[in-house]
């Protein structure tokens, strides 16, 4: 497999040194209009720099993927582009901006006959597969609630292109969509989300957003984001009626179980997560190069990312107007400003 990085950014540099750890994958090249910055990264991975999709083009004669690190705004263009010249795409998330945009990406790419992937990449956290193996096995009894938390510092990038809402759509639809993915990997799908945020009240680029999702099965979520702090940081629990599960990325045991009381147990069993020899990222892109030679369906869907979407959008629709939003009751959001 050989792979073209779009974007020397942070992501683009997780692509990249995931990219040179693995056998049987060439990093071709790196792309950034920034030269300087495409130049630094393919030194340090050991390939060549391009300014441009173009020009990589013409001077690689093999390409079988592309890697999108690029700005939100950016990834409609680029992966139609790359679906039009037969390359399978990695694409980091959000998909899109818009719904229209992502379903339009999906079924060319389709047409197309290539794959598209996009970068959920909670899904390939260790604390988050046990937390989902521990739901799936029962341990706590039927989920009822959860709850996570998710966020750090506000996200700089070239031309700080992140706090232009339009393009980025702020904490909610960077950030918080991550959480949206992963409860919904766990509970199915969302019925009704409500939300509320701190955009265009606080103080500079500080944003705060709360969610509360309401799934078809009746599991309950409150999902907070924040870029108010300093280190980024993560939290989960979900309550079942026997138990509850527990992660804190500012804990030395990142995943607690904690079992119910009964006459004949005693409480706090804890079942901590393993250190992995690979990144998250690592095991994403790996993942999805197999999905790529094998022919088989990847964990994390191109139809899963846009559901995350779907719920992100519906967040932001609920806070422009106040009100509830329910999933089946509305087909468009290109009007979110």
């Amino acid at each position: 497999m050989n792979i073209l990085v779009l974007g020397a950014g942070t992501m683009g540099n997780a692509h990249a040194a995931a990219y040179t750890e693995m056998k049987d994958v060439t990093l071709c090249g790196i792309v950034d209009v920034n030269f300087e910055k495409a130049a630094q990264l393919a030194d340090k991975c050991g390939t060549k720099a391009f300014s441009s999709y173009e020009e990589a083009k013409q001077q690689i004669v093999d390409i079988d993927v592309i890697s999108v690190c690029l700005p939100t705004p950016l990834h409609k263009e680029t992966v139609l582009q790359a679906a039009r010249d037969k390359f399978h795409v990695i694409c980091e998330k959000p998909l899109a901006r818009h719904l229209a945009d992502a379903r339009e990406m999906i079924d060319f790419c389709e047409q197309q006959g290539v794959r598209l992937f996009v970068g959920h990449v909670v899904r390939f956290f260790p604390e988050y597969v046990q937390a989902k193996e521990v739901v799936d096995s029962q341990k706590i009894g039927q989920p009822v609630i959860a709850r996570t938390t998710r966020g750090g510092a506000f996200p700089n990038a070239s031309n700080d292109w992140y706090a232009n809402f339009i393009k980025s759509g702020g904490l909610i639809l960077d950030t918080v969509i991550h959480d949206f993915d992963f409860l919904r990997w766990c509970f199915g799908e969302v019925e009704r989300v409500y939300a509320k945020t701190s955009r265009g009240r606080a103080a500079g680029k500080l944003e705060y957003s709360l969610i509360t999702l309401r799934f078809e099965n009746g599991v309950i979520a409150h999902v907070e984001g924040t870029w108010a702090h300093q280190n980024f940081h993560t939290k989960l629990e979900i309550a079942g009626k026997e138990g509850i599960i527990q992660h804190d990325s500012t804990s030395a045991s990142p995943v607690v179980v904690e079992k119910s009381a009964s006459v004949d147990e005693v409480v706090g069993v804890a079942v901590p997560s393993s250190p992995t020899q690979h990144s998250p990222y690592y095991l994403e892109i790996e993942h999805f190069i197999s999905c790529i030679k094998e022919g088989k369906e990847a964990r994390v869907t191109a139809e899963d990312a846009y559901k995350a979407l779907e719920i992100s959008l519906a967040a932001l629709q609920s806070i422009e107007s106040g009100e509830p939003v329910y999933l089946k009751q509305y087909s468009s959001l290109e009007g979110v400003k």
